[in-house]
């Protein structure tokens, strides 16, 4: 109670009292030290009045954007480079092992006589197979044909003719190849001939196959070489895909290879 009775002559007092003086100031005068009661300047807000301003945040993330879509951009652009030259590589080499040289004839599942020459100006996707093989061949053209309709998607592409050269000319007549061929797609040619003929171009290509044994049914296998062929519009052997090549990666070769096409015929 004796605190209360004297708090307002305390605060009386308080507002009461006169700034102090600090001697010793320049031209003798006083100088007066103000006393802020209730608030005073926080560390941080000293700090703040008294450094300059960075970036902000949202800047140094813009900032920090820009650079690494640039380093991304000049990685792409080194990778596409470094492509482009192995491709470049590759098909050289594959043209100095003078794959698929000089022409054919052979006659197709139309008993149309077919050469060479009837496809330039095309791409051409090869392979050489006979209609009696259980999986291998029907996995394989199948997956050509797919190459072929992925292709035929894309507006701007050039077509692609898909081609079937047998290795079985003595069962694969002109009547069984048609049998054959229009289970896979509409545009694919069968193409078959005498023994002499097939060997020819198999030998042109570089295919090997051997026929088997018979069996007691007169029914055999033939042994070849599984490997789709590419053929640019100027006949010329571009490239060629293993069986461990899926659609997806032989598009996108066949891509590449469109992309970058000179006529050496011109």
């Amino acid at each position: 109670m004796l605190l209360l009775t004297r708090a307002p002559k305390a605060w009386h007092r308080l507002f009461q009292l006169k700034p102090l003086a600090l001697p010793g100031t320049p031209g003798g005068k006083a100088q007066h030290v103000r006393y802020q009661l209730f608030s005073t300047p926080s560390p941080a807000e000293t700090g703040r009045q008294g450094q300059p301003q960075g970036p902000g945040l949202r800047t140094r993330l813009l900032v920090t954007a820009l650079i690494g879509a640039g380093l991304g951009g000049a990685w792409l652009a080194v990778r596409a480079e470094k492509e482009r030259w192995q491709q470049q590589q590759r098909t050289e080499a594959l043209r100095q092992a003078a794959v698929g040289q000089g022409d054919f004839s052979l006659l197709d599942h139309q008993g149309q006589m077919r050469c060479k020459a009837d496809f330039r100006g095309q791409w051409v996707l090869l392979y050489f197979g006979f209609t009696h093989c259980p999986d291998i061949c029907p996995d394989e053209l199948e997956k050509l044909v797919q190459v072929v309709r992925q292709l035929e998607a894309e507006p701007g592409l050039p077509p692609v003719q898909p081609l079937f050269i047998t290795v079985d000319p003595e069962r694969d007549t002109v009547a069984a190849m048609a049998r054959y061929v229009q289970d896979f797609h509409p545009r694919l040619l069968g193409l078959t001939g005498s023994a002499e003929q097939i060997a020819q171009v198999s030998r042109s290509y570089r295919v090997y196959y051997s026929a088997g044994p018979k069996d007691q049914d007169q029914d055999y296998i033939v042994d070849h070489s599984v490997a789709i062929y590419l053929l640019s519009p100027d006949g010329l052997f571009t490239d060629y895909y293993s069986r461990a090549r899926s659609a997806e990666q032989i598009s996108d070769s066949v891509r590449r290879h469109m992309a970058a096409f000179r006529s050496v015929l011109c």
